[in-house]
């Protein structure tokens, strides 16, 4: 007799449980052919420029981007100089208790800083550059970085193309942060080891040879000839001190005053003026 009685119940509950989910199903089909209610607040409009449209301004190639000014890059770039380093490594190292490889001169001064912040912020770069934004880039294409590859990219063979780089480093980079060519300048060493031969300073050769130097517009060449007076740290920094490669970067070699006529073999390959983009004026005596 109890087991009628369970059954008896179980199949109430069934019976009760249909009658809720059929009541449950009509409302929700009745609200769904209700006309939509107006919402509360609008749905914000579509920006003007989405990603897509801002990645294929016409800025970020040529012709465009050869007159960019720095304020039209930081507009949407503004993060390059708004990072800051950590205070902590991960490993829990002190930024202020460290020094990083680019702090190892003593032209360096004050705390570590991000990559573009030195470069275009920093007290040394105010006193000793003029870099821009488009001192290194020279354009952007988002499609896939490998010759040969869209219509816009550059041809297999190109010469000045870095594969998947969106900077050709080879001409930038390179240029600060290459190593000094002490083979071909005569030197017997490296310059930490033999700068007390030369009285600590560059200038005990360089202001009779290879005087037409830094005249370029990346450069504040007048306050880097007094620096490096003062110290022959300034030169170094740049020519081997701070070094991201293994080799050398092969400067024009512009005419000076008093230059010997027969052109060393080292140099005969070399070209005699800086890339036309970066001169200021002719730097060639004639």
């Amino acid at each position: 007799m109890a087991g009628v009685r369970k059954g008896i119940g179980l199949l109430l509950l069934v019976a009760a449980v249909s009658v809720v989910g059929t009541i449950a199903g009509l409302k929700l089909r009745g609200d769904a052919q209700k006309p939509e209610v107006a919402l509360a607040q609008p749905v914000a409009a579509v920006p003007e420029r989405d990603l897509l449209r801002a990645t294929y301004d016409p800025i970020h190639f040529q012709p465009a981007i050869a007159t960019a000014r720095d304020e039209q890059c930081l507009a949407c770039h503004r993060e390059v100089l708004d990072d800051r380093v950590r205070e902590r490594s991960p490993a829990g190292i002190r930024a202020d208790a460290s020094k990083a490889w680019y702090q190892q001169t003593t032209v360096y001064a004050g705390d570590q800083e991000t990559f573009h912040r030195r470069h275009l912020v920093t007290p040394l770069a105010r006193e000793l550059m003029n870099l821009s934004c488009t001192t290194c880039h020279e354009g952007s294409d988002p499609r896939d970085e490998a010759p040969g590859t869209s219509a816009t990219g550059a041809a297999p063979g190109a010469a000045r193309f870095t594969l998947r780089k969106t900077v050709d480093t080879a001409a930038t980079c390179l240029k600060c942060h290459g190593q000094l060519n002490r083979a071909v300048m005569g030197l017997p060493g490296a310059w930490p080891d033999v700068k007390a031969t030369f009285n600590n300073s560059c200038l005990l050769c360089h202001a009779a040879i290879r005087t037409n130097r830094h005249r370029v517009s990346y450069l504040k060449a007048d306050a880097i000839e007094a620096a490096g007076q003062k110290d022959a740290e300034t030169c170094h920094g740049c020519h081997g001190g701070r070094p991201w490669y293994r080799l050398a970067y092969s400067y024009p070699r512009h005419a000076w005053e008093g230059m010997p006529a027969e052109v060393p073999a080292w140099a005969k390959e070399r070209p005699t003026e800086s890339e036309s983009r970066f001169r200021t004026v002719a730097v060639n005596p004639k």
